[in-house]
């Protein structure tokens, strides 16, 4: 992208809230131009009208809004677009529907059965795209050549199918003609395993086209890969984008002359690549706007610091986007973006926060900075549109924005300037309440000068910013510290020196144009052209010709596309991936072998396997030499080079750099004379001392005292960061602002430590299912921090750690770390192994603070392997127990104690000992390494802060907690009163074996306090599901956090003003010798519905988890499944959802039926389960497993004999049901928990729960939704997913 032949060449980002617009025009200099992107008062298309402005500009005569433009001086336009994300974003798509294999018409409701937020009773998740269902009869199966099966076919991977059922395109096509008399013109074709066999999806597509549907989105060309669950989430949102995509595309080009047939227009796609107009479609085109950034930084930044990694920051109004380069772009294939699972390849962009338009709250003592956010309307209260208190505002009170600087582009009329009065007003208000606070709270301090309080802001602003930065490099193995942070986004330079500062950074690079750094990566781009095909072929010398082939293949269809560009294949380059993994694990990671080339033990196309060892090491720190290795997919990426090639760089500067003014800037400290300078006035050589201001039309760069900026030979801005001066000492007395600080230091100590932990766990419980979670705690052993939140972990490795500290006493050494899972000491149940390591400082007797982490262990002995066993009557059958064991002592590993442990239970009958000793002592060195990580950034901590301080705050923290507790009791109490009603409140239910759990709560009112009497509950049972005490307790804290209804610390302070009363030898704390493992998993369930009951909180959820476990010889597998969610005052229950303790994903279908010998024939709501009432329950699932092997199935479920209730009047959901038919029609109800042979042919149907009705079915119901929210940033990005995960378990 050039300009010899003088004509201009466009690069537009149309972002949210403005659009960015980078022009190189004939003769090579740039003009930039930054506008409004709805004005609709002035322009109808702000592309359009930007490039009408330059032309206009540029030309020196005017052009009509109203006359379509001349493209003769037009060459290039490239574009970057939110009309994709936007319409996700608000639901505002095409009306679709879905076309899906019999049986599965629910799958992409229930989707992964996780819920998205893990305390909100409402069960808020986004709702599906598609607004009507066609079950199509078809049905192909893997081939496993039972007898009576039909002749195989060979699928696109390798594979061996069965086509059970032909595709019936005669009862299709009555169905379709239906939708179109209905205005269904946009559809997508969703059918089981077409990623390997699109047979069946073709005629389907063929059949709509020809019946004369205008958009056909096939899964099978959308993405071809494995997973029905987010390739059919794929299909759908391209069938419901793609048209808005075009209408934009088809009204933008009514614009030009000629409709730009002889103009070269490119939109960027979310994989970094620019694609032509026509082809650019709506499932490739979510990160279309955002993706330019990364290429703008990459081609600049990186160059410029000599090949250093580099983190991008790119912080807007509306969100803050952060990315990696290293050389080359990091591509993830599954991203949620809005509610919405997407397999596509797309950079790995991690929206993290809301940007400048973050809100500002403070609540129960604590600064908060979002999520919610004042969006682009009606923004920042600066705006002049009554907006919300923002961090633009902090920013503009600090004195850090000049309004001078900024457009007359706010108020009602668009016309006004940013308004400092407005800020500063919105914010003395929220100052009021801190100041109140502090003044009358329980340790009174000084009140806070406004500009305190908008410091504290900006620094927790940073803090939350930063976590996310340290958990996208720390999952891959990479230091933060040795990166340079690319600042761009017109609201980062503000923020730039502190984040880099608080990350260890030396260097912030800023270009020249970083406000519109995306339009400028538009221009860099090169084109793109991908293909990408799935394959199932182990990696071994055998299969490397056929692999070899199929690259060979994928790269002539990218050349030829290219070709068909305009791009000679001079001009064009391919990579070659192949998506690899260990057999029997699911983390594949797709790997490039241009860095290691071909050997005579690889492919031609390059020594994959030694790329995948090599990334393999760097990211989970080992490898598994001896498992083979298999390619889940094949993939080529074509680039046709065609960016421009900046020329117009600064002059060399001799003289000093012109102040154009001095303003007053508050740091820490106070405030300091900062003077400002204008970016286009500085020149190559100039040097700036901080504090600074350097500005520019688009952006504010802030350079803190301590640092020092210069300008680059190429006019780019290179900060070098020095250390933060001492002004400001921390002392051990509360500070609301550092307690807001060290909440989220503390909690990234935790989430690094987990990082630590499943980057050197082996085990796929740990590594790929992520059920674990690490945590830190006070020198009293009370819970500072938890992550991840894994509700039935919540608040029990507390009482782990405090039992180890009453019965070791002065037993505890330098060197030792303890091992522990019984439940009289604070465990679940056995599977779950805590590690704890007591850490000492110098000049202290006593451990300073705790770190811990508990792994469930697949496997550690007992009758059932895994165990998990649904008919245990003893502990000793369930598995290895640890009570106080001394895993390391003096520094060294225990290895030979501590599998003599773990082989004990074989010393009794019927019991084996652990069934994969490896895998356990490879996870246990794993967590001491996690605790070892933790142990070195709390000492990192008190380096920059004193012993006395950090351990202070510890408490603080927990302080905190416990006021946030209070308040919601207080207020709980408080509207009962006003009712009259008295204040103690009580509920029961029942086990399906009758057991009762009995509740009383009493408020006291004065206090903030409560009492959770749990008298009258059943005795100890004889079978496994006593809950240890531990149990109740975290079902407890994840009540309380549920009720206190947002984000609060989950430590120990949250039971602080909770009194919890329960008797000895119940179900609830049972004695040390009972059987434990049925309790965690659903005796877990009932506590919680018996709190919330009491509470009056939302209807009973399906008080399950369902759990199926299923095993022979050779193969085992076990799931929990989904049930409706219970209704509450305001809301129905959500459908096929996990609730409360639980929240693991469901294996996908076509992986599901890939690796086990099953056949899942339905998998559908089970509608009407949900109980009626004003607000309904939500609806339990349908679920059935045909087996194609004998094998054993274990079943352990609630909910069979009582139903779950119903409140105000709501009537209960349905019982759970469990079937076993068998191959010759027999049906049996197993009842709720039995083990029984199954054979090929029988068929397991499995009805779950649904939830409980709230209100009066008679009393006319509100339209459906959850309760109102305030608008948050869409989250997104490898870190989010990674939470989600965790949370899902």
């Amino acid at each position: 992208m050039g300009s010899p032949e003088g004509r201009f060449h466009f690069a537009i980002d149309r972002g949210g809230t403005f659009t960015d617009v980078f022009a190189q025009c004939p003769g090579g200099h740039v003009r930039v131009l930054k506008l409004l992107s709805e004005d609709p008062a002035n322009y109808a298309d702000a592309p359009t009208e930007g490039i009408r402005r330059i032309l206009e500009q540029e030309g020196g005569m005017l052009l009509p809004r109203d006359r379509p433009l001349d493209t003769s001086r037009i060459a290039s336009i490239r574009m970057g677009t939110t009309v994709a994300t936007n319409a996700l974003l608000e639901r505002r798509g095409e009306r679709v529907a879905l076309l899906v294999t019999r049986g599965f018409r629910d799958l992409l409701h229930v989707g992964t059965q996780a819920r998205e937020n893990l305390f909100d009773l409402a069960v808020p998740m986004s709702e599906v795209l598609y607004e009507e269902v066609l079950e199509v009869e078809e049905r192909v199966v893997l081939y496993r050549g039972e007898p009576g099966a039909g002749t195989p076919v060979k699928g696109r991977t390798g594979d061996l199918l069965e086509v059970q059922q032909p595709v019936d395109l005669g009862a299709l096509r009555g169905k379709l003609e239906g939708l179109l008399s209905r205005g269904i013109r946009s559809l997508a074709v969703v059918l089981m395993h077409s990623y390997t066999w699109a047979q069946h999806e073709h005629q389907v597509g063929a059949l709509a086209r020809e019946l004369g549907f205008t958009q056909v989105s096939l899964s099978s060309e959308a993405m071809p890969m494995v997973r029905i669950v987010p390739r059919g989430h794929t299909a759908c949102a391209d069938a419901y984008l793609t048209p808005a995509i075009q209408r934009y595309v088809q009204g933008f080009r009514q614009g030009f002359q000629g409709q730009l047939k002889d103009v070269q227009v490119l939109f960027m796609r979310s994989d970094g690549g620019l694609a032509p107009m026509d082809s650019f479609s709506g499932s490739r085109a979510v990160l279309s706007g955002p993706a330019g950034g990364v290429v703008g930084y990459s081609a600049t930044t990186y160059r410029a610091e000599g090949g250093q990694p580099v983190i991008g920051f790119d912080m807007g109004g509306t969100s803050t986007d952060v990315s990696r380069y290293a050389g080359e772009f990091e591509h993830v294939f599954e991203a949620n973006t809005a509610g919405v699972t997407l397999q596509a390849p797309q950079l790995d962009i991690n929206t993290v926060a809301a940007g400048g338009g973050s809100r500002l709250f403070f609540r129960s003592g604590l600064f908060v900075v979002g999520p919610e956010s004042a969006g682009a309307h009606p923004g920042p209260a600066c705006y002049r549109k009554g907006g919300p208190v923002t961090v633009t505002d902090a920013n503009l009170v600090l004195g850090r924005l000049l309004p001078a600087s900024f457009p007359c582009i706010f108020g009602p009329g668009e016309d006004q300037p940013l308004s400092p009065e407005a800020s500063r007003k919105a914010l003395e208000a929220v100052a009021t309440d801190i100041n109140s606070f502090l003044t009358n709270g329980p340790c009174p301090t000084a009140p806070l000068s406004l500009e305190e309080v908008a410091m504290g802001f900006v620094r927790v602003a940073n803090e939350a910013m930063c976590r996310p930065i340290r958990a996208l490099t720390q999952a891959r193995g990479h230091d933060p510290s040795a990166h340079v942070l690319a600042c761009f986004g017109g609201a980062g330079g503000q923020h730039a020196c502190a984040i880099a500062r608080a990350l260890g950074m030396d260097t912030v690079h800023i270009h020249r144009h970083s406000g519109l750094l995306s339009a400028l990566g538009l221009a860099l781009a090169d084109v793109v052209h991908e293909a990408q095909e799935p394959c199932s072929l182990p990696y071994t010398p055998e299969t490397f010709v056929q692999l070899d082939q199929r690259l060979s293949r994928l790269e002539e269809q990218c050349v030829d596309a290219l070709r068909a560009q305009g791009f000679p294949r001079s001009q064009t380059s391919t990579e070659s991936f192949l998506h690899l993994r260990y057999q029997g694990t699911d983390c594949a990671l797709m790997v490039s072998a241009h860095q290691h080339p071909a050997s005579a033990r690889s492919p031609r196309a390059g020594d994959f396997g030694a790329a995948f060892t090599e990334r393999y090491m760097r990211e989970f720190g080992f490898v598994i030499p001896e498992r083979p290795v298999v390619v889940d997919d094949v993939r080529v990426r074509g680039t046709g080079r065609s960016g421009l090639r900046l020329e117009d760089f600064p002059k060399a500067q001799t003289g000093p750099p012109r102040v154009d003014k001095v303003t007053q800037c508050y740091f820490e400290g106070g405030y300091q004379e900062t003077p400002v300078y204008l970016l286009g006035e500085l020149g190559c050589g100039h040097k700036l001392q901080g504090p600074c201001l350097i500005i520019d039309s688009n952006s504010t760069i802030l350079v803190e005292p301590g640092c020092q900026a210069e300008v680059t030979e190429a006019g780019d801005i290179r900060i070098m960061v020095g250390a933060e001066s001492p002004t400001n000492t921390v002392g051990a007395q509360l500070d609301p602002i550092h307690l807001s600080i060290f909440s989220h230091r503390f909690m990234s100590i935790a989430e690094q430590m987990g990082r630590i932990l499943q980057r050197t766990a082996i085990s796929t419980n740990i590594k790929e299912r992520l059920d674990f979670s690490c945590a830190l705690f006070g020198p009293d052993g009370g819970l500072v921090s938890n992550a991840p939140h894994i509700p039935v972990h919540l608040g029990a490795m507390q009482e782990t750690v405090q039992f180890q500290i009453q019965h070791l006493g002065t037993d505890l050494h330098p060197g030792d770390v303890l091992l522990s899972n019984h439940p009289s000491a604070g465990g679940s149940h056995l599977p779950d192994l805590t590690v704890i390591t007591p850490v000492f400082w110098p000049g202290q007797t006593r451990p300073v603070f705790y770190v811990a982490s508990r792994g469930h262990h697949a496997d550690i002995g007992g009758i059932t392997p895994g165990s998990m066993p649904p008919h245990s009557t003893s502990l000793q059958q369930e598995g290895a127990v640890f009570l106080s064991f001394k895993l390391v002592q003096g520094g060294v590993f225990q290895e030979e104690a501590v599998t003599e442990a773990l082989r004990a239970p074989g010393k009794i009958p019927g019991c084996s000992g652990t069934r994969n000793l490896h895998d356990n002592l490879s996870d246990l060195r794993a967590q001491v390494a996690a605790n070892q990580k933790g142990i070195q950034l709390v000492g990192e901590l008190i380096g920059q802060y004193g012993l006395d301080v950090v351990q202070a705050y510890m408490g603080h923290i927990q302080a905190n907690a416990e006021l946030a507790v209070r308040d919601m009791l207080r207020a709980f109490g408080t509207s009962r009163q006003a009712r009259g009603q008295p204040l103690e409140v009580s509920a029961e239910d029942h086990m399906d074996d009758g057991s009762p759990i009995r509740l009383r709560v009493h408020i006291n009112l004065n206090q903030g306090s409560a009492v959770f009497d749990f008298s009258g509950t059943g005795p100890e049972v004889f079978g496994n599901l006593n809950a240890p005490r531990a149990i109740t307790l975290s079902a407890l804290i994840y009540c309380l956090r549920c009720l206190v209804g947002r984000d609060i610390p989950l430590n120990q302070g949250c039971l602080a003003p909770v009194s919890v009363v329960i008797p000895r030898g119940s179900i609830l704390d049972p004695s040390p010798e009972a059987a434990v493992v049925g309790g965690n998993v659903l005796t877990s369930q009932r506590v919680v519905d018996v709190i919330l009951g009491a509470f009056g909180a939302c209807a009973a959820s399906q008080g399950c988890m369902n759990n199926v476990t299923l095993g022979n010889a050779h193969m085992g597998y076990y799931e929990t499944v989904a049930g409706g969610a219970g209704a509450g005052p305001g809301w129905h229950g959500r459908s096929g959802v996990h609730s409360h303790m639980t929240n693991t994903r469901i294996t996908d279908p076509e992986i599901l039926e890939s690796r086990y010998p099953v056949i899942l024939r339905r998998f559908e709501l089970r509608l009407g389960s949900g109980g009626r009432g004003r607000f309904r329950g939500g609806d339990g699932v349908v679920r059935e497993l045909l087996f194609r092997e004998e094998a054993l199935l274990s079943v352990l479920t609630e909910r069979r004999a009582f139903r779950p209730y119903g409140l105000q009047g709501g009537e209960p959901g349905a019982r759970g049901l469990n079937l076993l038919i068998r191959k010759d029609g027999r049906k049996v109800n197993l009842g709720g928990k039995t083990s029984v042979p199954v054979y090929p042919g029988d068929v397991f149907c499995l009805h779950t729960p649904g939830g409980g009705g709230y209100g009066d079915p008679e009393d006319p119901a509100p339209p459906p939704g959850s309760p109102p929210q305030l608008p948050a940033f869409s989250e997104r990005g490898s870190v989010y997913e990674y939470r989600r995960a965790q949370e899902a378990v």
